[in-house]
Parts: structure tokens; C-alpha cells; sequence
């Protein structure tokens, strides 16, 4: 009787299904062919509905057969309508194209950002688009994802020089960042203004600064996806920008022209970016120092996308980025990042299924000469590769699939007593996941499961992860999430240096303490765990609240020695494993609460962001402040476009940090070298001066401040030509934000003062 019951039970089911057909397809911007992002996709009068990704593709599924008015409304493009009759069991696929709208709608605006709020969790992700980007004031002539970046809730950044960038409590280490699907390994220039992306070539960027969920891994803290928009499918254009920090050119256009009838199409993107800074200083701020800023860059990015008439498409890319730091007197950086990859999606045909994948190599090489001390240098490179499989049930959506990294190291490092660090290692790692995401009248769930191999390792790890959000009205929804991280790589540097200019990598290594507080280290791998909660509310007059409060507990760390006295061998065998390891193993508590207030309306843009958070670190002897904890930071930035067309934009903003931690100096003596020996003259040698320290971090720096303003005016001519002409100033009332003190002079050398810049930028 009960398997009667079954079979009638299932037949039912498929009857049910039968009935009922999908809808899928591409939007794209008529005027380029780009995709059309977070675009609303809609059956008119009924309750069925998508959002285009990043690729523009959209999938409406379970539809009842019958015949619907196809709606898609973006802000600023006309509305457009389609009828389409569906029969049952059938997969429906359609190109559709979007139009620029000849009026300004300023009164209604439809957003399809109001619609994902309700149908994703969305904890800990900020989503970019260039446009967002540019509401920031022009720093150095432009604005940049590295300033973008910086105004994030829970990001913390250690200044304007060899800057990085801290997410929550985790290091740069922990971020990962990936462009196309490819590892870069360090995306921002020594001057902290700028990243290795140009923006002007980014379609979109997710950023989670924690909680992400399964399909992302081997990081412990954040993940920064970005994606790279196509080149222009229908004319050749192109951009030229100059300023008095840098100048750019982007060409892109077809190699075979897209029609709304033809097969497919091709196109190509290509983007440089050359800064002489370390030149033009000289002229345009000579104040600062008469031989100049001490920061050079380069940046390189090619594009070939080819597009089937399916939807289906294939991206061929490469990049090469460059940077040069000379502080005389101190160190002289040289970092060099090159690598290639592909990427596709395949919209197979009668299948609800969509499938994307990519395989890129890359590799990145640092060295850092500091006076007097040798060099050390650092370098990563590898492979990187990845399938995804996406299943659309409705309003419900079941993603899988794998990846795959072989990464090679090779580390060197001697500290000022000759002892040595070195590393030359193959790693290779695996991992797949599987994620589902269920959607109700109340509830979004999206529970999800990783497991990850490091083969050189010989560790398997369990990443459980969870997403929830609870609609308690139209207008108000609470949200959470958790889960377990793990990640092979660690820093070539000490989370306790001041200031971090060598940028390196190493995988987890053997030589690591015994135990860890009094237990024995059974595990090479770093981990986290993250809890995270809060609720959004869209409130009246076009304003919206978000609040968010974390726990990353970081359960285990590690870091390089830097107290290391003696090599590992078995005449030391009897010396502390604190004294003689290449790693140390820590472990640490991140924890906060940040607010985001933001409006956005008829031309007036806010973002306001506090965070209030507390970092510590515990190695086994001592718990510690790292030299990222700040306890307060805020964010406040505004921009207003007005004009006819809106052809001006003027853009604020402020930043506030309360101090950094810092070692402070307890006293000086004279170290001897002893350079014979036991034959040494006591009597007539001069020793070498050296500090003696105070407690770990138990100081602080002075608060940090800072005002941008910038001011952009567009000349619009025919054939889709503008110039951008804009001005603007850093540090506009030329705040003295300590960047390091020189312990033995005691002079204190601050970050960039007030730098006015101008900027032009000619498109056609």
C-alpha cells in the first residue's frame, strides 16, 4: 500500500512538472552588446521572476504553459516587451537587447537590487559596479577599486604607502582575489590609491568580507571576485586618459560584428596603464620630497571573447602588472605579476543546467632589498582551475562543481643575525562543493558543504557553511550566516612588522612548533570559523539601512619566526621550538559590528559607514593586538551629478581610523659584533646600536584622517565622443597621518600630504 502510495505520489509530481516549461536567455546593452547585470526579467501579471548575472543570463523556471508578456525594465533603458508562448516540457531561450532611454526617469525608478534583497542571502557581500566606483572622488585624476575598496564596511586600510588592505580581522594573506577566475596574488600598487584593475574595464565585483559560502575556498577571511566586462561588439572605441599621476588607453571593438541576427560574434579589449609618478612629482609636488614619490607601476590587461548565438561564450585573457618602490635609505621593492587563462559558459540546449568554467597559470615575483640587510625575495606561480554547474528548480537553485591549483613557492629570507628562512616547495590542492539555495514567501536558505585536499599536506578538510534570511516584512529582513574556512598558503612576512612592503607567499610548511598551548599541532593548514548576523531595512525616503555583527575566530594561525635565533638541526635539538622554527603558531579573535547607511536618488548619492571592531592574537606565550586593530573607522562619502544631463558630479569624501597598535621603544644599547671571535677588543670595538623593546603593541599611533574632493565635467559630442575633465585634491586639509618612526632619530615620517591633481579623459 505505502509503495502504491509512493508511485502515485511521484506520478502525480511528474504530471506536475510536465506541465510546465523554462524560460532562459541573455540581456544584453544594445549599443555595445555587453551584458545587462542585475537586470529584472519578469512575466507580466504573474509572480515569476529572475535577475541577470553577470553575464547577463537570466532562467525562469516551472512556468505553467501558456502564453506571457516578457517584461525586462532596467533604470535608464527603455522597457521591453516580448510575448512568448510556452509550451509544456519545453526550454525557451531568448536574446534580448536593451536601449538607452532618450528620457530621464528621475521620479521611478525600478531597481533590481530591491529584488535580490529578497531572493539571496546577501551577508557580507558588497556588490560593485563601475559606476559605484565612480562616485568616489578622482584621487590622482581617476577613481580606483583600491579607494573603493577602503569605504567597504569592516575594511581597514594601513594607509596611503605600501598600503593593504584588512578585512575583519583577517590579513592581506587571507584575501583572495580573483579576475576572471584567476588567482592574482597581489592586487594592489605600493601606493595604496591604486589596484592592478584598471575600473574602467570591470563589468562587476563581489566582495565578501566573510561568510561566503561553498564555492569559494582556501582563504580564511574574504574573497573579491572580479569580472572583466567584454570588448565593444559593434564599432571599435576607446578611451585615452592623462593626469599628473598616471596615463591610460583602452581599445576595444569587434572582430566579427554583432547583429540581433547573426550566429555569434567576437570582440577584443585591450587596456595599459603606466604611471610616473616617481617623475611628474617632481614638477607638480616638489614639496614633498625634490626627488620625488618614490612609486612607479605598470598594468596590462588583453581580452578575446567570442559569443555563440546561444548565449554560449569562450574568453581568452592575459595580464602584466609591474611596481617599483624606492624609499631611499630604507628598502627598494620590486614586484613583477603576469599570467593567462580562459574562461566559458555553455547553455546546453533542453537543459535547465548552466555550466561555467575557467583554467588560468600565473605568477607573481618579489624581491625587497632593505639597507643594510641582504634581500629576500618571494615567488608564486601556478595553475588554477575550476567547472561550476548551476540547476535552476524554480526559485530554488542547486550549484556544484570543483577546482583544482598546483602552485609552486620559492622563499628566501635572512634576518639580521644570518639566520635563514628558505622554501622551495610544489603544492597541489583540490576541493569540490555543492550548494542549494531555497526560496520562500519568508525564508531564504542556503546551506552548503566543501571539502578541500592539500595533497602536499596530506590533509582532507570538512567546510560545512550556512546562509539564512528571515523576510519579517516587505521592507525589513534578518539574515546570518557560518561556517569553517581553511587555507594552505601563509605570509613570507610577520603579522607584527609595522609596515609590510614585502608582499610574499609560502605554503604550509613542516616546520612548525610541536604544540600550541599545551596541545599537540596535528594540522598545517590555517582555519577560521565564522558567525556572522544582522538585518537589513529599506527605509523611507530612499534610504536603506544594513547592520552586521561577526565572530571570526581564527583557531589556528601561522606566522613566520622572526624571534628565530638557531637553524633546526639536531645539534639545536635541545633549543625551544620558539627559538629555532621557521613558523610559529598563533591563534586569534576578530569581532564587530558595522553600520551602512545608504541613499541614492535623483542624482545625490551617500554612503555612510562605522565600524567598530577588536583584533587579537595569542602565540602561545602572550595574547597581543595586531598592528591592524583599530577600534573605530568611518567612512562618509557623497557625490551629487547635476547639470544638463547631469554633465557635472562632484564627489566628498572622509576618513577616520583611531590609532594603530605599535612596539614602543623601552631603552637603547650598544650590541656588540664580535667580529673575532673570542678575540674581540672589547675595549675598542664600536657596537652597532639596537633598542630595547616594550611590550608587544602596547602603544598606539595617532588617529588617522583624511578628506578627497574631486569636481568632473563632461563634454558630450557626435558619434559617441565625451571628454572628462576633472580636478580634485587628497588630503585636502594636508592631515600629518603618521606612517612610521624612526626609532633611533625618533623622526617621524608621515603619509602623502595634500596632493591636488588634474585629469582629462577623451572617449570615442
Amino acid at each position: 500500500m505505502r509503495v502504491l502510495l509512493l508511485l502515485c505520489l511521484a506520478a502525480t509530481t511528474f504530471s506536475s512538472l510536465a506541465q510546465t516549461g523554462d524560460i532562459r536567455g541573455f540581456v544584453y546593452e544594445q549599443a555595445t552588446s555587453e551584458p545587462a547585470i542585475y537586470t529584472s526579467v519578469y512575466l507580466k501579471g504573474t509572480t515569476f521572476g529572475s535577475l541577470t548575472n553577470l553575464d547577463g543570463f537570466f532562467s525562469i523556471s516551472r512556468v505553467p504553459a501558456g502564453t506571457y508578456e516578457l517584461m525586462i525594465t532596467s533604470v535608464g533603458y527603455d522597457t521591453v516587451r516580448q510575448t512568448i508562448t510556452l509550451k509544456s516540457g519545453e526550454i525557451t531561450t531568448r536574446k534580448l537587447y536593451l536601449k538607452q532611454s532618450a528620457v530621464q526617469m528621475h521620479e521611478l525608478e525600478v531597481s533590481g537590487e530591491s529584488e535580490e534583497k529578497k531572493t539571496d542571502v546577501r551577508v557580507s557581500v558588497n556588490r560593485i559596479v563601475t559606476k559605484e566606483i565612480k562616485q568616489l572622488p578622482s584621487v590622482g585624476g581617476e577613481a580606483d577599486l583600491a579607494q573603493y575598496l577602503q569605504v567597504i564596511p569592516g575594511v581597514i586600510s594601513s594607509g596611503d604607502q605600501g598600503g593593504q588592505l584588512y578585512i575583519r580581522g583577517g590579513t592581506p594573506i587571507q584575501n583572495k582575489l580573483l579576475l576572471d577566475g584567476m588567482v592574482i596574488y597581489n592586487p594592489f600598487h605600493s601606493i595604496g590609491l591604486f589596484s592592478v584593475i584598471d575600473p574602467d574595464i570591470i563589468r562587476g565585483a563581489d566582495v565578501y568580507t566573510g561568510g561566503f559560502n561553498a564555492e569559494y575556498g582556501d582563504r580564511i577571511s574574504s574573497i573579491m571576485d572580479i569580472t572583466t566586462r567584454d570588448g565593444n561588439k559593434k564599432r571599435v572605441a576607446g578611451k585615452v586618459g592623462v593626469n599628473t599621476f598616471s596615463s591610460k588607453v583602452i581599445l576595444e571593438g569587434p572582430l566579427k560584428k554583432e547583429t540581433e541576427n547573426e550566429e555569434g560574434s567576437s570582440s577584443y579589449l585591450l587596456s595599459i596603464r603606466n604611471s610616473y609618478l616617481d617623475q611628474s612629482s617632481k614638477v607638480f609636488y616638489p614639496y614633498v620630497d625634490e626627488n620625488g614619490l618614490p612609486f612607479s607601476f605598470m598594468d596590462m590587461y588583453g581580452k578575446l571573447s567570442f559569443n555563440s548565438s546561444t548565449g554560449s561564450k569562450a574568453n581568452f585573457f592575459g595580464f602584466h602588472f609591474s611596481d617599483h618602490a624606492d624609499y631611499t635609505n630604507i628598502a627598494s621593492l620590486d614586484w613583477k605579476s603576469s599570467g593567462v587563462g580562459t574562461s566559458f559558459i555553455v547553455v546546453p540546449s533542453g537543459s535547465s543546467v548552466l555550466v561555467d568554467g575557467n583554467f588560468a597559470f600565473t605568477n607573481y615575483g618579489i624581491q625587497l632589498t632593505e639597507s643594510g640587510t641582504d634581500s629576500r625575495y618571494s615567488d608564486i606561480g601556478g595553475f588554477n582551475s575550476g567547472f561550476n554547474f548551476t540547476n535552476f528548480k524554480g526559485r530554488n537553485e542547486i550549484k556544484y562543481g570543483i577546482d583544482v591549483a598546483g602552485i609552486k613557492t620559492n622563499y628566501f629570507f635572512e634576518n639580521s643575525i644570518g639566520t635563514k628562512t628558505e622554501q622551495n616547495q610544489n603544492s597541489t590542492q583540490g576541493g569540490g562543493y555543492l550548494k542549494f539555495k531555497g526560496v520562500t514567501d519568508r525564508w531564504v536558505i542556503e546551506p552548503g558543504i566543501r571539502l578541500a585536499y592539500y595533497a602536499s599536506l596530506a590533509e582532507l578538510s570538512f567546510e560545512p557553511r550556512l546562509g539564512v534570511k528571515f523576510k519579517a516584512t516587505d521592507k525589513l529582513r534578518f539574515k546570518a550566516a557560518a561556517g569553517y574556512y581553511a587555507q594552505n598558503l601563509i605570509a613570507g612576512t610577520s603579522d607584527r612588522d609595522v609596515v609590510n612592503l614585502f608582499y610574499s607567499f609560502l605554503t604550509g610548511s613542516d616546520d612548525l612548533p610541536s604544540e600550541f598551548d599545551g596541545k599537540p599541532v596535528t594540522s598545517r593548514l590555517q582555519k577560521a570559523r565564522h558567525l556572522i548576523g544582522g538585518f537589513e531595512v529599506d527605509l523611507p525616503h530612499h534610504l536603506s539601512l544594513n547592520i552586521e555583527a561577526y565572530i571570526k575566530d581564527f583557531t589556528q594561525l601561522e606566522n613566520i619566526n622572526r624571534d628565530k635565533l638557531y637553524d633546526d638541526t639536531p645539534q639545536n635539538s635541545s633549543k625551544p621550538d620558539a627559538l629555532k622554527k621557521d613558523f610559529i603558531i598563533e591563534s586569534g579573535i576578530a569581532k564587530g559590528i558595522d553600520f551602512l547607511l545608504t541613499y541614492d536618488y535623483k542624482g545625490f548619492y551617500f554612503w555612510g559607514v562605522y565600524s567598530y571592531a577588536s583584533v587579537n592574537r595569542f602565540d602561545g606565550f602572550r595574547t597581543y593586538w595586531p598592528n591592524f586593530d583599530r577600534r573605530h573607522n568611518v567612512n562618509l562619502l557623497a557625490s551629487y551629478s547635476f547639470g544638463k544631463n547631469r554633465c557635472w558630479m562632484t564627489s566628498i569624501r572622509w576618513n577616520f581610523g583611531s590609532p594603530f597598535p605599535f612596539t614602543q621603544s623601552a631603552g637603547y644599547y650598544e650590541q656588540l659584533t664580535f667580529n673575532n671571535g673570542i678575540g674581540t677588543d672589547l675595549n675598542s670595538q664600536n657596537g652597532n646600536l639596537s633598542t630595547i623593546f616594550g611590550s608587544l603593541n602596547e602603544g598606539r599611533l595617532s588617529s588617522y584622517h583624511r578628506l578627497d574632493l574631486s569636481i568632473q565635467r563632461t563634454y558630450s559630442f557626435q558619434h559617441n565622443t565625451k571628454l572628462e575633465v576633472s580636478a580634485g585634491v587628497t588630503n585636502a586639509y594636508d592631515r600629518n597621518n603618521i606612517f612610521y618612526i624612526n626609532r633611533f632619530t625618533a623622526e617621524k615620517i608621515y603619509q602623502l600630504p595634500i596632493l591636488p591633481n588634474l585629469g582629462m579623459t577623451f572617449s570615442f
